[in-house]
């Protein structure tokens, strides 16, 4: 297991899914550049209720910051070409909406300035 964080684009609309066991989780493809020209797409899965539901409002092509356990696997292609793939359990989703709302609570203006002298 890598502890990552990874930064791309929603690929398809994320699913939300239910187990056999009942429990939901919430699944989603991110496409992550890797250079100019290439990328590789990411298998994410969540069971948090949070980055669940941060995923699920996401649509396709929409930026995203997901950190999670992340395990690189190997796949073939028809041509039997070995390709790299990498599946992440997210633990945290960033999304702009989230950084817009983190940016409004440091501005001298928000109200939780005002009642936290902390932050000040």
């Amino acid at each position: 297991m890598i502890d990552a964080l990874i930064s791309g684009k929603i690929f398809k609309q994320p699913e939300q899914r239910t187990g056999a066991s009942g429990k939901t989780f919430v699944t989603a493809k991110v496409r992550v550049s890797t250079s100019a020209e290439e990328s590789i797409f990411v298998s994410v899965i969540c069971f948090d209720r949070n980055p669940c539901t941060a995923l699920l409002a996401l649509s396709e092509g929409d930026s995203v910051s997901i950190s999670g356990a992340m395990t690189p696997k190997v796949w073939q292609d028809k041509s039997g070409a070995a390709r790299p793939a990498l599946d992440l359990v997210a633990h945290q989703v960033l999304t702009a909406y989230h950084v817009q709302r983190k940016r409004r609570a440091m501005t001298d203006d928000s109200p939780a300035r005002d009642r936290d002298p902390q932050l000040k």
